[in-house]
């Protein structure tokens, strides 16, 4: 069995480095232009500011419709990628984009065909939802050109392409900033639109960024985004196998979008400054949330590569040490934001009692964080070594058996604080985090899908005292 002084740290540290740096980079740049765009709505006020955040709370449910294909989709581009088949990264990007982009249209068409009605499900004041709903008739035109970036970005960054989104996402923030000073407060000649604008700018920074992946795919000659006529040779076997590697996904994202619609219902029904704190805190939250998607990435990446390609025990090895330097550097990220809160929520328009909610807010949160990022960083190492189940059914469970019923009970039954409301939407994370070492540990979340990888298993398994497991075929051979 290899022992823990033959890791190899060298390359473990450079290529996390390779790879969750410019991912990181990538999103820290988009919340910070996030960050911008509340700036410059807090000029318009704190109505604003909270129906543009509850409209990012739609466009978070429609993330959680389509992440599912994405998580499974990384998991097939990796292992594929690891075991040299071609192939199957080409057939796993077209099958994985058509299930997203079957997510985006409905979206697209709630948002553009029914924002009252979708207003009307995250807040009961009616101004609030006039705004939101004139922000969502426009931004709507966005979607399906997100999902397009996604799902391009996702592959590029399974096969060690992770620049390129980087490059993509640059442009795009900068285009968002842009056009948001320009349709917001109607500078060069152009209308003022206020919110209206802000979602305007979405749209053409949505176009920017795609057309920057486009150019680049094609100046490099990757085979995989272009190649149409190979991306539907599917066959009901890799179908099947595909849909079952991601169901446990699906069902996770799409059933833990809707909780955390419930709770952002209840949060959207508090005075409208608590609603302001919210909106501004989940920009903040992107900040924490960049620094783990690169690790989220380097674990897809670093550890589904080793499990695809059949070296088991270093994939072993590697994912425990993810979820450790990823819990330490949320840590990090945390203390940093806290230093710093006071000029940011002052500058992204709290004042009086919506600063003292956010402030609340930043401080629990970043207690919180550094464990629910951990149970993030090791359910997506499950997901990438093919076990999509464990993680997601913990999260499932606690979210409803738990979660909800406090936040709900504590909120209309008790009459608590908000801000103790919020603390219990992360009250299951320490009991998970138990749960999901235990299994980390065990290793029986190895479960590979190319060829390469089970012929390696047994050995695996004997090795660590695994019992058997009942054989997959490979997909689409």
């Amino acid at each position: 069995m290899k022992r823990h002084s033959d890791f190899n740290w060298k390359y473990f540290i450079k290529h996390i480095a390779i790879i969750a740096v410019p991912v990181a980079l990538q999103n820290l740049l988009t919340t910070t232009g996030s960050m911008v765009d509340t700036m410059m709505l807090a000029s318009l006020g704190e109505k604003t500011v909270g129906a543009v955040g509850l409209c990012a709370q739609f466009s978070t449910l429609m993330f959680a419709g389509y992440w599912g294909f994405v998580g499974g989709g990384m998991m097939f581009f990796s292992q594929y990628w690891g075991a040299k088949d071609e192939a199957g990264i080409t057939r796993s990007y077209g099958l994985t984009l058509t299930f997203m982009m079957a997510v985006g249209i409905i979206f697209a068409c709630l948002a553009v065909g029914a924002p009252e009605m979708v207003m009307n499900i995250y807040t009961d004041k009616t101004e609030i939802q006039q705004i939101g709903a004139a922000y969502l008739r426009i931004v709507g035109f966005a979607y399906p050109l997100q999902i397009l970036a996604m799902a391009m970005s996702a592959l590029l960054r399974s096969i060690e392409q992770v620049k390129i989104p980087l490059y993509g996402g640059i442009a795009a923030v900068f285009a968002n900033c842009f056009f948001n000073y320009l349709l917001i407060f109607g500078k060069w000649g152009l209308p003022r639109m206020g919110a209206p604008g802000a979602a305007l700018g979405t749209v053409l920074a949505g176009m920017v960024n795609l057309l920057i992946l486009l150019v680049f795919v094609v100046r490099k000659k990757i085979p995989f985004v272009l190649a149409f006529s190979r991306h539907f040779r599917w066959n009901r076997l890799f179908v099947g196998q595909y849909l079952q590697k991601c169901f446990p996904i699906l069902c996770n994202e799409v059933l833990i979008g809707v909780g955390n619609m419930m709770i952002n219902i209840v949060l959207g029904h508090q005075s409208e400054q608590a609603i302001a704190a919210v909106a501004v805190f989940r920009t903040l939250e992107g900040l924490v949330i960049a620094f783990f998607s690169g690790f989220a990435n380097a674990a897809t990446i670093l550890v589904g590569k080793e499990v695809g390609a059949g070296n088991h025990e270093t994939a072993f090895e590697r994912a425990k040490r993810l979820v450790y330097l990823c819990s330490g550097f949320i840590g990090l990220a945390c203390v940093g934001i806290i230093l710093i809160h006071n000029p940011l929520l002052h500058a992204m328009g709290l004042q009086g009692e919506s600063y003292r909610i956010g402030t609340g807010m930043l401080f629990i949160y970043s207690v919180a964080a550094v464990l629910r990022m951990g149970n993030w960083a090791q359910n997506d190492t499950y997901r990438s070594a093919g076990d999509a189940a464990f993680g997601s059914i913990m999260e499932i469970t606690f979210m409803y058996l738990m979660v909800l019923p406090c936040v709900y009970s504590a909120n209309y039954v008790f009459r608590a604080p908000f801000l103790l409301v919020f603390a219990l939407c992360y009250g299951d994370e320490p009991i998970r985090y138990v749960i999901m070492q235990v299994h980390m540990y065990s290793g029986k979340w190895i479960r590979p899908v190319s060829e390469a990888g089970m012929a390696a298993i047994g050995e695996f398994r004997k090795r660590h005292g695994i019992g058997e497991k009942r054989k997959i075929t490979a997909g689409g051979r």
